[in-house]
């Protein structure tokens, strides 16, 4: 299993209606495209900054590595700011 921890900055959102807008729309692509189970963990009363948490589970070490790269890449080619990816494996079979 793999974690991967982003700080998303959002320059675009004036409201908290706007920033969730985005972060919503950056769940469900990150749920469809990668099969993650995503959470905003934190910055929740910040208009344009939110932190979320990525889990990922594939079979092998590589499989993994895949997956959490995907997710990055595609974060940081949004509209929005990637600030800071975190990553950690939790467990592999490899």
């Amino acid at each position: 299993m793999g974690i991967l921890s982003v700080e998303l900055h959002f320059p675009e959102a004036g409201s908290l209606k706007g920033k969730r807008k985005f972060v919503k729309s950056a769940k469900a692509q990150l749920q469809q495209r990668f099969g993650a189970s995503v959470a905003e963990v934190d910055h929740h009363e910040l208009w344009q900054r939110a932190r979320l948490t990525v889990a990922c589970v594939a079979r092998g070490h590589r499989e993994l590595a895949e997956l959490l790269d995907g997710a990055e890449r595609y974060l940081n080619g949004q509209e929005y700011e990637l600030v800071r990816a975190e990553r950690q494996v939790v467990a592999t079979d490899a």
